[in-house]
């Protein structure tokens, strides 16, 4: 008896079936960041937005995707200093300069593009532990994506650490190595990372999406995650306004707000 046909043909339906989910669910994520974007286009008007988290915590991939979606332009702060400093990559400016060169050249460009809008930009790991980076990224709206270390040395260890010179070190477990270094990274810049207008923690959206790993969401997940928290943000903001000019109708004459032409909205 020959079973060959039939069972060709049962998994080209199954094939089909997958592959009409999957095309599915990517229609389903397209429309759904298109949506979210929509939400909180107005409320940004124009400003720029900062991903800020540790290295490998997907800010490049999800950076580019909000840039398109919003209509914005990309830039990676970490490229933009190695464009002005003529090298091909931080690991070497670090090696031929020092980390302190970078850091320095890294607030310039941080500087530079504080005066523009409409960019999304992605930056370097360590640019949270300048204050003077803050000032620049206050801005615009800065966004935090936290990842579990777990997942970051795991991601890190697959890639390897040519790239990342505070973890490029001789290890015969890039994994333990990594995890070790991102610790103690992670313990050092803590504080500094909590000045982020808003944070999008990766473990909670993969609970919230049923997923047992982060590794399942995708970058558009993330980039979905971090427009809602945005529009939160901001309608958490205007409630808080319209309640403080409440009650100072309450005290002043409804002629007499010092605060109601100059409230900054970040």
């Amino acid at each position: 008896m020959e079973f060959k046909s039939t069972r060709d043909k049962s998994c080209c339906r199954i094939c089909s079936r997958i592959g009409h989910q999957s095309l599915h669910n990517s229609v389903d994520e397209a429309l759904l960041l298109k949506r979210k974007a929509e939400e909180v286009q107005f409320e940004l008007n124009g400003r720029c937005i900062y991903l800020v988290g540790m290295m490998g915590s997907g800010k490049s991939t999800v950076g580019k995707i909000l840039a398109e979606v919003l209509g914005y332009s990309y830039f990676d702060s970490d490229s933009l200093v190695e464009q002005a400093v003529g090298m091909p990559s931080v690991a070497q400016i670090f090696k031929v300069h020092s980390e302190a060169f970078f850091r320095d050249s890294e607030s310039s460009v941080l500087r530079d593009l504080s005066s523009m809008h409409r960019l999304v930009v992605a930056t370097g790991g360590g640019a949270v532990i300048r204050p003077v980076n803050w000032r620049y990224m206050k801005k615009g709206l800065s966004i935090m994506l936290d990842v579990p270390l777990d997942a970051l040395a795991k991601r890190i260890a697959q890639v390897g650490t040519a790239s990342r010179p505070l973890l490029d070190q001789p290890s015969a477990d890039p994994y333990t190595a990594a995890f070790t270094k991102l610790s103690l990274l992670a313990e050092q810049r803590g504080d500094a990372y909590a000045n982020a207008d808003v944070r999008v923690s990766l473990e909670e959206l993969a609970a919230k999406k049923g997923h047992d790993d982060v590794s399942q969401l995708t970058p558009t997940d993330i980039a979905v995650e971090v427009l809602y928290f945005s529009s939160r943000l901001f309608l958490c903001f205007y409630f808080c306004k319209e309640l403080f000019m409440c009650k100072w109708h309450i005290t002043l004459s409804p002629m007499h707000h010092p605060l109601e032409n100059n409230f900054p909205l970040m």
